[in-house]
């Protein structure tokens, strides 16, 4: 447990005894003590935490909310020794302003956890899956596949810090309608690159890659597959190409930071006959019907508009099928929470998705779809769009080149998911403080040169005295260190890895301003002890939450 938390927790029982005190006193009236919360308030001037309690309280006493938080914070009664005021704001919330002498206890903890600082046993082990990126092995991955890979690995660092066993895991789609299609564009390609005069499908994949694929095919094998019946070719061609996709694929996750525990491939549900019994299990449960030829899952019956096909006439089973059939794989696994990330415009996949599992007999509420705006690439101002490889899009390989991994995964994470992206390559590239990641990593390097400098000989922390820690800068900066074990948790439960990209930059700044404003390596040898314990708790905090983010802590730049 942190120590921010430790102090929530006591002044939570603190309240508590100060509502039976007034409660024995004949001063309030309750049956059941109030659903109350502590929380950290928005606004800084607002304390360190606040409740609601007192309004929770109204209604019951007949008393108006700020009569009830006069009558609480009365009762309040040895606490003077870390609580520093108590103070009763807008309709009748009670705020309260912590001492500084709790702060103390937090450098040593630091220092003694170091890469371990931050994480806590909060997950208690839950198994978590989270599945991202699932890119159709067709082509090359583009910013909407990167933007999916930064969060979805940020996410699984988040929740593993705060105490989830996580499994990290890509969707194969190897199998329905794309792969026929990606087929006939390999059989084209592979046919006029032989000298045929073959049209290319309206509906094939029209990148460059695709060429080079083929020409690689070509390479090994040359014109052996001409005469071959046209399925058999498609079959190879499919085979070569998905070996090289997929190649592709893992080498640029790799570059970009990202590894999964498990690839699972679509077609292994059909070859396994799992879609057929998810279909069996369904109608088992009065869920399908027939209908011109065709199986219908009653979507209707989840809140949908229309109800969704299952089998086609054709006895094909649909994408939505075997996204069941997968989904409820995945529970049988073992996973107790399961978490998507999805582009938006799958936000109509949710729903039924969720009320099919529910209809298998799952809980809607353990999956959970993280929905994905688009994101724009802006060069020079202006929209980037051409892409040497793929003929269309510019790749996560190309923006790797051009701006590094570690300002690529730090600008995916620095909005929320559900909030549209605008990435400048250019400021991307600038190494001044308006590029947030050269800001936070300049900090990192700036501690590492003051730890470099410094001579002092090494002493145990209970030989510094922290209570010289008293200059402002320096005790904001002990509080925004004190936090981080919370904001983990915090990004951890709401899903929200961008919320630590906003804490490197406030703690890089309050460094900064730090530094700027004490002389660390002073004549005062207490005093310079002292801060040196803080600097280093400062490069050991911020080298955590960059690694939680997939980026560099850099020593020097």
């Amino acid at each position: 447990m942190s120590i921010l938390t430790s102090k929530k927790e006591q002044l939570s029982l603190e309240i508590v005894k100060a509502l039976r005190q007034a409660q024995a006193e004949g001063q309030l009236n309750f049956t059941e003590l109030p659903d109350f919360t502590v929380e950290v308030p928005r606004e800084k001037e607002h304390g360190d935490f606040a409740t609601n309690v007192a309004m929770l309280l109204s209604k019951e006493n007949h008393k108006a909310p700020r009569e009830i938080a006069q009558i609480i914070t009365e009762h309040f009664v040895n606490v003077q020794d870390w609580l520093e005021k108590i103070e009763i704001a807008g309709a009748g919330f009670i705020n309260f302003y912590l001492g500084t002498a709790w702060l103390y206890q937090v450098l040593p903890q630091v220092i003694n956890e170091d890469e371990r600082y931050g994480c806590s046993n909060f997950g208690g082990g839950q198994r978590v899956q989270v599945e991202f990126v699932s890119a159709n092995p067709t082509g090359l991955l583009h910013m909407g596949n990167a933007r999916g890979a930064a969060l979805g690995d940020t996410l699984c660092n988040v929740l593993a810090a705060a105490g989830y066993e996580v499994t990290r895991e890509f969707y194969i789609n190897d199998a329905g309608n794309q792969i026929e299609n990606f087929g006939k564009s390999l059989e084209a390609r592979y046919l006029q690159l032989l000298g045929h005069d073959v049209v290319f499908p309206e509906e094939g994949y029209h990148g460059a890659d695709l060429i080079e694929t083929v020409k690689n095919i070509i390479a090994e094998v040359g014109d052996k597959y001409l005469g071959v019946e046209a399925t058999l070719r498609r079959e190879f061609l499919i085979q070569k190409a998905l070996q090289e996709k997929l190649s592709n694929i893992k080498k640029d996750l790799a570059r970009f930071g990202v590894e999964y525990d498990v690839w699972f491939s679509e077609q292994s549900l059909h070859d396994s006959g799992a879609i057929a019994q998810t279909i069996q299990e369904l109608q088992q449960k009065g869920l399908v019907y027939e209908k011109e030829g065709a199986l219908w899952l009653k979507t209707t019956e989840f809140g949908e508009e229309k109800d969704e096909v299952l089998l086609r006439s054709n006895g094909l089973a649909t994408y939505f099928a075997a996204d069941i059939a997968y989904h409820q794989n995945k529970f049988k696994r073992g996973f107790e929470k399961v978490i998507n990330i999805w582009g938006a415009d799958h936000h109509g996949h949710v729903a039924r998705m969720k009320g099919a599992m529910q209809a298998l007999g799952y809980a809607p509420e353990d999956l959970h779809v993280i929905l994905m705006q688009l994101v724009r690439l802006l060069r020079g101002g202006e929209i980037a769009r051409m892409s040497k490889r793929s003929g269309q899009y510019i790749t996560l390989s190309e923006l790797i080149d051009e701006v590094g991994r570690d300002a690529a995964r730090f600008f995916f994470v620095m909005r929320s998911p559900d909030s549209h992206l605008d990435f400048d390559l250019d400021l991307a590239k600038t190494e001044t403080a308006d590029n947030p990641v050269y800001y936070v990593q300049y900090a990192h390097a700036r501690i590492n040169s003051i730890l470099l400098a410094s001579t002092e000989e090494p002493v145990a922390s209970r030989e510094v005295d922290f209570t010289l820690l008293k200059e402002t800068e320096e005790i904001a900066l002990i509080r925004k260190i004190a936090e981080f074990p919370d904001e983990i948790v915090g990004a951890a439960v709401n899903y929200e890895p961008h919320h630590l990209t906003h804490y490197a930059h406030e703690l890089a700044s309050l460094f900064h301003s730090f530094y700027n404003s004490c002389r660390v390596l002073t004549d005062d040898a207490a005093l310079r002890q002292a801060r040196l314990f803080l600097v280093d708790a400062a490069r050991i905090t911020l080298r955590n939450v960059l690694l939680l983010l997939g980026v560099n802590a850099p020593e020097k730049m």
